[in-house]
């Protein structure tokens, strides 16, 4: 089996902007490429697991993020990381009623397993909100953290609160 970094996208890849869909309003956040490159060399996968609410509601489409999502392949591969996988959940309660895929449901994250041979236990995910640990929880990942880069959260279910990307790394080096 296969361990993973799971990896939310908007707020712990990218700097988070309101339903980011162009190229040109994408930013990394700083350590992101670091912190992938740390893990490969540890024999982990890296997935992206991303609710893209946008879709449904008609703020953009499936093209727009394919477009943008390719695009972020390929700058994380340009700087020596191959992205595995990324999923997305297009979906929102209040627009295109519940499905199994939006965090804090685990569907993305078994869909992962399934496909990939994931060990999920021995996994970690990386996510900047509660609902991205919640999701990791149910499907039975032990290793959490929440990127809280602006100190919001007051507590969290995650492993570990974290405020930098490399406080990951660094506490394991």
């Amino acid at each position: 089996m296969q361990k993973a970094l799971f990896l939310d996208r908007d707020g712990v890849i990218n700097v988070e902007k309101d339903y980011l869909y162009k190229i040109e309003d994408f930013e990394f956040i700083d350590g992101i490429i670091e912190l992938c490159h740390y893990y490969i060399h540890q024999d982990y996968l890296i997935i992206v697991v991303t609710n893209q609410s946008g879709i449904a509601r008609g703020y953009y489409d499936e093209d727009d993020f394919n477009e943008l999502t390719a695009w972020i392949i390929s700058a994380f591969y340009e700087r020596g990381v191959e992205i595995t996988h990324v999923y997305h959940c297009p979906h929102h309660p209040d627009v295109s009623g519940k499905c199994s895929c939006r965090k804090p449901n685990p569907g993305m994250l078994y869909d992962a397993k399934e496909e990939y041979d994931i060990d999920l236990e021995n996994s970690i995910l990386v996510g900047d909100k509660e609902r991205d640990i919640e999701a990791a929880l149910k499907a039975g990942i032990k290793t959490t953290y929440l990127f809280d880069q602006y100190h919001k959260a007051k507590s969290s279910k995650a492993t570990k609160i974290i405020d930098k990307l490399e406080d990951i790394y660094n506490a394991n080096t």
